[in-house]
Order: structure tokens, then C-alpha cells, then sequence
């Protein structure tokens, strides 16, 4: 009998990564030890949940990003890496490890982000709130940076948040309007802004941020757009950077978008108000957190 080979499917290849998007920074012992330190007290990174290629290089230098409210995301944008599916429940001392891993560290500059936590009645906004009072009690003269969901537009939890005094007021647009539906489709591009003007309203002292991608396939006028929108919200400080797939469910790159294309932004971001503008392939919203926002304090 002769016997039938059945082909196996093929992949696509991943498109080979120019020479402006590879980190060429590695530093596997640093990797590993601060690795163990977060595993040991059962805390999470965006760094390492979200596969940032500048992990090692922060690592390194003994900086994270702390993501909050557990590891499980209840929402499931096309383009990240963090696990989606039910959340598990809330840790309550949480928001002390956190605190408490920050200080061993020595941070001046606390990063903290969390999953989208939709089921919860509050969106997770009071463990947030929680988080912020422990790492200002353990570390006095840190500044606070929080990188929050849109809490589904409800500015209670928003105001929760405030009130818990961070310095700095960071949601992601992540894209131009027109890919919403298809980038991040459980969010809604005008209620981001929303959240975005209201946090400024609310606390004007306080700096807002955001941060979007390129490469998903926008266009030039679309991204300036989006940047036209944040301003009219009256935020301070915008990141820009590229978008490179993390795992093959997730959407592909449309375009590894060149250096000179990442200065045009930049250049029209400050030429329309914006107090700090960090655009480049490998910028990420709280990558070098610390310096962007002594850059932005630097300008008001």
C-alpha cells in the first residue's frame, strides 16, 4: 500500500528585524537574579509578562515596571503578550511587597501598572490606591508613576487613584482610532481620552502621559492626529514607539517604521505643546520613566 504524506502546515515566517529594532543589550545574570527576587515575593513585571525587549538593559539597571492586580488579564488586545484569560483574586499584600521590593531596589522613580480588571466592581482602581500609599510611606522621596486602565471610563476609580497622590498620571492610547476595533477591541478610543482629560481636570498638578505604537498599519496623518486629541486633552508627555509582535496569535507587523519617521513625531509633538516627547523603535511607555519625567518637569 502506498502511503500518503500529508504536508504540514506552514508557518509565515516572521519578518526579519531591522537593525534599529534589536536590543543589542544582554545581561542574563542580572535577568535571572532579579527574576528570583520578584518570584520570591510573587510579584509581577510588564517587563517580563509583556516581553519588552529592553528587559535586560533595565534589569541591569536594577529598574522594573511593577504590574499589579495579578498576572491574568481580563481583556484580549490583539497585540500583547500578557496571559488573558479569568483573573485570579486579588493578593492583599500586594501592595506592600510591592512597596517593599521598590525599596529594596532604591528607586527614585516607581513605575506601577496593572492587568485590566474588568470584573471587579472598582476595576482594581482601590488596589492601585493601596499600592501608591505603600511605596510613598516606604520610599518618602520617590516619585510615583501609575500606568492605569481606562477602569472602563468610570471616573470614580480614576479619582481614587489621584487620591492616592501619584506624581505622575500615565493610560495608553496604544493606537490611532481607526485600528481600535481591531488593536484593542474591548476599549473605546474617545473614553481613553476621557480618562486622559478627566485625571487633568481632576488633578491638574499631577503629570499626564500616554503612549502609542507604530507599525500596525496607521498612517502618518492618523498618528499625528492621535497627538493633535492627546494634546486637546491637555496631557503632558507622550511616548512613541514600535510595535514588534510578541507571539504569533498576536497581530502581526505591519511596518517596522524608520528612525528618521520616529524624529518627525517627536519634532511635531513639541511643536504642538507637549512637555516631553520620547519617540524611537525601542521606547516603550516606561522605559526610562525617570528621565522623561525630569525632561517634562524640566519644561513646564
Amino acid at each position: 500500500m502506498d502511503l500518503i504524506q500529508i504536508a504540514s502546515p506552514q508557518r509565515t515566517p516572521r519578518p526579519r528585524l531591522p537593525e534599529w529594532v534589536r536590543s543589542g543589550t544582554t545581561h542574563y545574570r542580572a535577568l535571572h537574579d532579579l527574576k528570583i527576587e520578584f518570584r520570591e515575593r510573587n510579584l509581577h513585571t510588564v517587563c517580563e509578562s509583556a516581553r519588552c525587549p529592553n528587559i535586560h538593559e533595565c534589569f541591569s539597571r536594577k529598574v522594573a515596571t511593577f504590574m499589579i492586580l495579578g498576572n491574568v488579564c481580563s481583556r484580549r488586545c490583539g497585540f500583547c503578550a500578557v496571559p488573558q484569560g479569568t483573573p485570579e483574586a486579588l493578593d492583599p499584600d500586594e501592595p506592600w511587597l510591592v512597596a517593599e521590593m521598590a525599596h529594596r531596589m532604591g528607586l527614585r522613580h516607581v513605575v506601577v501598572t496593572s492587568v485590566n480588571r474588568d470584573e471587579l466592581p472598582d476595576g482594581g482602581s482601590d488596589h492601585f490606591a493601596q499600592t501608591v500609599r505603600a511605596v510613598q510611606k516606604l520610599l518618602p522621596e520617590a516619585r510615583v508613576e501609575v500606568l492605569t486602565p481606562d477602569f472602563l471610563g468610570d471616573t470614580d476609580a480614576v479619582t481614587r487613584v489621584l487620591d492616592a497622590g501619584p506624581d505622575v498620571f500615565n493610560h495608553n492610547m496604544e493606537t490611532v482610532s481607526r485600528l481600535y476595533r481591531r488593536v484593542r477591541p474591548q476599549a473605546i478610543y474617545e473614553r481613553s481620552l476621557q480618562v486622559l482629560a478627566f485625571a487633568k481636570r481632576c488633578r491638574p498638578q499631577v503629570m499626564t502621559k500616554s503612549g502609542l505604537m507604530v507599525g500596525l498599519g496607521e498612517t502618518e496623518a492618523e498618528v499625528r492626529r492621535l497627538l493633535d486629541d492627546l494634546r486637546a486633552a491637555d496631557t503632558d508627555v507622550v511616548t512613541i514607539g514600535q510595535y514588534l509582535q510578541p507571539a504569533r496569535r498576536r497581530l502581526p507587523v505591519e511596518e517596522f517604521v524608520r528612525p528618521e519617521v520616529f524624529e518627525t513625531y517627536r519634532e511635531y509633538g513639541e511643536s504642538i505643546g507637549f512637555r516631553a516627547v520620547f519617540s524611537g523603535p525601542l521606547v516603550r511607555s516606561s522605559y526610562m520613566a525617570e528621565q522623561v519625567a525630569e525632561s517634562a518637569v524640566a519644561t513646564a
